[in-house]
């Protein structure tokens, strides 16, 4: 099964603030009784929107302005809490391809990039400069380039270093980053080292 290599990642931003924000944040537990993952998207950040609602408030998602969003800012320990498998299928069913910010817990990490979503760290003064060119000029397309480690603005002349590890990177930037499609690829090679295992083969 060929997958998509991902190598860039072009789309408008939006910035979503606040550190430690946890995958029940993400998507709310009442929302994980469904049998699939499909149609999670509508609930990413349900109880934050509805909290921002109540206090007279708009939260980022919310904001029509940036409605088509396709890749999301935040701060420091992103995706933190339970391990849950939802919380990166919400946002990729939200719209989102990427995420940047200053740090992400490993299950979140894992758990998103083997959907295809690169998840990056960029330093803190950096995230506060593109949420800015982001809230002044919403419809400012943001690049999230893999193979050059940098994010780039098409109409200002922003750049920023960013980093993601390598066991990460080369498998999204090769077209290997779902390792059941991985698995199924080499089935052939699977049944042959099993037919070499005397335990396994019967031998």
């Amino acid at each position: 099964m060929a997958l998509e290599k991902i190598t860039q990642v072009t789309g408008r931003g939006v910035f979503v603030p606040g550190d430690d924000i946890d995958t029940d944040r993400i998507i709310p537990a009442r929302f994980m009784k469904c049998v699939t993952f499909d149609g999670l998207g509508e609930f990413a950040f349900s109880d934050a929107k509805a909290a921002e609602k109540a206090a007279g408030r708009l939260h980022p998602l919310d904001d029509a302005r940036f409605n088509g969003a396709t890749i999301l800012l935040s701060g420091s320990n992103f995706g933190c809490g339970s391990s849950r498998e939802h919380a990166p299928q919400a946002l990729y069913r939200y719209g989102f391809r990427a995420i940047i910010a200053e740090s992400f817990a490993e299950i979140f990490f894992g758990n998103s990039t083997t959907l295809g979503i690169p998840c990056v760290k960029m330093s803190k003064q950096d995230i506060a400069d593109l949420a800015g060119l982001i809230e002044k000029t919403p419809s400012i397309q943001v690049t999230v380039d893999l193979t050059e480690n940098k994010v780039t603005t098409d109409d200002v002349d922003f750049k920023a270093e960013i980093t993601i590890p390598g066991s990460a990177r080369e498998p999204l930037i090769n077209g290997r980053w779902d390792s059941i499609a991985d698995l199924v690829d080499g089935l052939e090679d699977v049944k042959a080292r099993v037919a070499a295992i005397p335990y396994l083969s019967g031998k």
